[in-house]
């Protein structure tokens, strides 16, 4: 399968943990970038004519910060340059984007079929304290005026270890979630990145997050409330009723192609990732001119190759194939990581069952640890 990512980089609010590429949207040249990102499309598409796209993931920044005409001028050139018949079509949202539904009809008549939605929490308090700019009662709007469009495959986004939460609080966000009786749920752990407000409080020795075994507790407790709800996991971070699971996600776990479109994107075409500028006036610049805003290409090595296989592969319940992966290489895993998967079996960080490896349980929660493991000290 092959996948699509457009990047959107505008927001009205800048999160204090967000470190995609993003600017505020006041004064930035959106129209343009439109259609430049257009352009793209056309120029690396025309390069590209054998390719057919199964999923396309509009992200950013805020893709609905655009206005209702910006999103249909975006989604009629999506539909003319992109080879995508049928499939996985997800957008990404703010609840506060979508307290009235014109917008949510121009995603339906272009043909968008799912939606991400960035709720984080349904505690009002907690979301002023992390940069959010949408109450709890923004997200029950939204999600009545999708489903009053016709979106029933709906995805939010929570996340735990916020400054000043608790696990009663995050247990509170997780019930009235798994309320809205939604096919998807993913949950991610607070990461303090570089070049954030969190990042320079912390720094500031301003920022008072929740411990790591009060961490460890609140994702331990997501899993059994999403698994009593029937929403299984089925990545680290990520919940889903059968078949409901992201399509688009799993290309990159599966380690497999995918275009990115506009400023700051990655794409991963064979051996060949490559990334684009990120600064919005250096992404434009090329497009100009009809050439492509590239600003790195990397081929990789077949150790590098291996390794994103082990990494990626690993974050889905299901494990990587050791077939699948002979297959792919014309190695057997056995003869790059046999001493290696050994010991985290050994060590209960892994398991074995038929053709597949997977990380337990306890593997889960030592993820990072696990995935050192699979860093290939020479060349193959």
């Amino acid at each position: 399968m092959t996948g699509a990512y457009l990047h959107i980089p505008f927001c009205e609010h800048i999160c204090y943990y967000c470190d995609f590429n993003k600017v505020f949207l006041e004064g930035q040249p959106v129209d343009e970038y439109i259609d430049r990102l257009i352009t793209e499309m056309r120029l690396v598409m025309a390069a590209h004519p054998e390719e057919e796209i199964k999923t396309i993931y509009v992200g950013g920044g805020t893709p609905t910060t655009l206005t209702p005409k910006q999103l249909a001028h975006l989604l009629a050139g999506i539909r003319r340059y992109l080879p995508f018949e049928e499939g996985e079509f997800t957008f990404e949202a703010n609840p506060n984007d979508l307290l009235t539904t014109d917008k949510l009809q121009v995603l339906r008549d272009y043909g968008v079929n799912r939606l991400s939605i960035g709720v984080q929490s349904f505690n009002d308090e907690i979301l002023k304290k992390i940069g959010r700019i949408h109450t709890s009662a923004n997200v029950y709007t939204a999600i009545k005026n999708a489903r009053k469009v016709g979106f029933d495959n709906i995805s939010i986004d929570l996340i735990f270890r916020l400054p000043g939460q608790s696990i009663a609080d995050f247990t509170d966000s997780l019930d009235r979630a798994i309320a809205l009786d939604l096919p998807h749920y993913a949950t991610y752990s607070l990461i303090l990145e570089r070049k954030t407000v969190f990042y320079n409080m912390m720094r500031q020795g301003k920022l008072f997050l929740p411990t790591q075994d009060i961490e460890a507790d609140m994702y331990e407790l997501a899993i059994e409330k999403f698994a009593q709800a029937g929403r299984a996991q089925y990545e680290i971070s990520n919940f889903a009723l059968p078949g409901m699971e992201s399509q688009h996600n799993l290309i990159y776990w599966r380690n497999e192609k995918y275009f990115g479109f506009g400023a700051g994107a990655h794409g991963y075409l064979g051996k060949d990732r490559y990334q684009n500028f990120g600064p919005i006036q250096q992404y434009l610049q090329p497009l100009r001119a009809n050439k492509l805003p590239v600003f790195e290409h990397r081929v990789l090595s077949l150790s590098e190759q291996i390794e994103e296989e082990m990494f990626l592969g690993l974050r889905k319940r299901e494990g990587v194939s050791q077939t699948r992966f002979e297959e792919k290489f014309h190695l057997p895993i056995a003869a790059v990581y046999g001493q290696t998967v050994n010991n985290l079996i050994k060590r209960g960080l892994m398991k074995q069952q038929g053709d597949r490896l997977s990380l337990t349980k306890r593997g889960e929660f030592l993820g990072n640890d696990v995935f050192q493991e699979f860093l290939i000290d020479e060349a193959i």
